[in-house]
């Protein structure tokens, strides 16, 4: 990776996010020297600009910054760090320095889940339940989504809130994992739900199954 320092004087922007929420947690500046530290000792560690020397975030706070990854933008000059917080990040006590709340999105987990089960797809490691429905084949996996289906369907009907939620925790673990089986992805369903969220979907389906250009 090659990070242009010398086009503005030494330094770089460094935008820090948390990777899991993606919440935009700060902006600080980097030298060579800052990012050779930042690398080594996996905490993110700044130049400071008032002070004239480096500061690792959380050194005094104890809220440091857990690198996860560090990328380049298109020039070369800005930094997109990726990073895991400790607790808030901004010295005032927020969450983000915009006094943002960083509070994770459960729908991101879905897309962690996904590539959790992607993994046991490809690595299929003994002792998996996962791995032993992809053995299964995925006529197994088919009956076992309508299995969870209709134990989610009596739980809404005749259950409570709480065992609808975990019947349809199964019912979801099972459809990605047959979603996975066929080459897709839970984002290919997410993806067909905004098309149909489209005002004009219906018009645009109708039109193209009379053209005879309808899958």
């Amino acid at each position: 990776m090659k990070i242009d320092f010398e086009k503005c004087g030494g330094l770089v922007p460094a935008i820090i996010q948390d990777v899991r929420t993606r919440q935009v947690l700060m902006l600080g500046y980097m030298n060579q020297e800052a990012y050779d530290k930042t690398v080594n000792t996996k905490k993110v560690t700044f130049w400071s600009r008032s002070r004239n020397c480096l500061w690792t975030k959380g050194e005094t706070s104890g809220n440091f910054l857990h690198l996860v990854s560090i990328k380049v933008d298109c020039d070369n000059d800005t930094l997109l760090v990726q990073a895991i917080p400790d607790g808030p990040t901004c010295h005032t006590g927020t969450d983000t320095c915009w006094g943002e709340d960083n509070e994770p999105n459960p729908l991101l987990f879905l897309t962690e889940l996904q590539d959790f089960i992607d993994r046991r797809h490809q690595e299929m490691p003994e002792g998996s339940y996962t791995t032993s429905l992809f053995k299964d084949g995925v006529n197994r996996i088919a009956q076992k989504v309508g299995e969870e289906a209709l134990e989610t369907v009596i739980e809404a009907t005749n259950g409570s809130s709480e065992k609808l939620v975990y019947e349809a925790s199964d019912m979801m673990y099972h459809l990605i994992v047959l979603l996975t089986s066929k080459g897709l992805r839970i984002e290919d369903v997410a993806a067909e739900l905004a098309k149909r969220h489209d005002p004009n979907w219906d018009k645009k389906r109708r039109a193209a199954k009379a053209a005879g250009t309808m899958e």
